[in-house]
């Protein structure tokens, strides 16, 4: 068993597969890794990997040994993997503009926490949120989806279908067209949608 270091891309995974056959499923490192002992087993493999968060191809650098291996993802994609710093004050962005409200509103406003400004922005906020985070949230599984199926089922029956059923939010539809698919292909379009993209290796 090779000994893999720590990565800071534990929080990036991803899926590999071969031709339709899922071949691994984990953090980068290690998927790169199960690729690489595959591709040597069988260099004409047909390998294709994606991201789980995004649906999208991507590609790792087989040279060298597994641990090169590793060492290299983890520097190709400590990036991404990182979380995003908080910006402060300064570059928030803030826009002044005129307001006109009621007295009565103002009134309340000067009563809150943080004066009228901070106010009307946390207003603003909640109701921005109310209803568009979960907009976002279906739009983003739905287009890391369709990235999956276009590279792996484009060719296949159905898809024009699924595709069509996916966008309209109609999912038992979409099972139905990608019936015949291959069972991994099927199930890991499954797994994008519903937010559960890494099975266990």
């Amino acid at each position: 068993m090779t000994n893999i270091p720590a990565q800071p891309t534990s929080a990036l995974r991803c899926t590999a597969f071969d031709g339709t056959r899922r071949l691994a499923s984990g953090p980068y490192a290690e998927v790169a890794v199960a690729v690489k002992q595959r591709v040597r087993d069988e260099p004409d493999a047909a390998i294709l990997i994606f991201d789980d968060r995004s649906g999208r191809e991507i590609d790792f650098d087989l040279r060298g040994s597994d641990r090169d291996i590793a060492e290299r993802v983890a520097r190709q994609f400590a990036a991404a993997s990182e979380p995003a710093r908080s910006a402060g004050r300064p570059k928030l962005g803030v826009v002044a503009r005129e307001v006109t409200l009621l007295p009565r509103h103002w009134e309340w406003l000067a009563a809150q926490p943080g004066g009228a400004s901070a106010a009307l922005r946390r207003l603003v906020e909640t109701a921005s949120r109310a209803g568009g985070d979960d907009r976002a949230v279906l739009r983003d599984l739905q287009e890391r989806t369709y990235r999956f199926m276009a590279a792996m089922a484009g060719n296949l029956p159905g898809f024009e279908e699924a595709s069509r059923a996916l966008f309209a939010g109609k999912i038992a539809e979409m099972e139905t067209h990608i019936a015949t698919w291959p069972a991994d292909v099927r199930a890991h379009v499954l797994r994008l949608f519903e937010g559960d993209a890494a099975p266990p290796v």
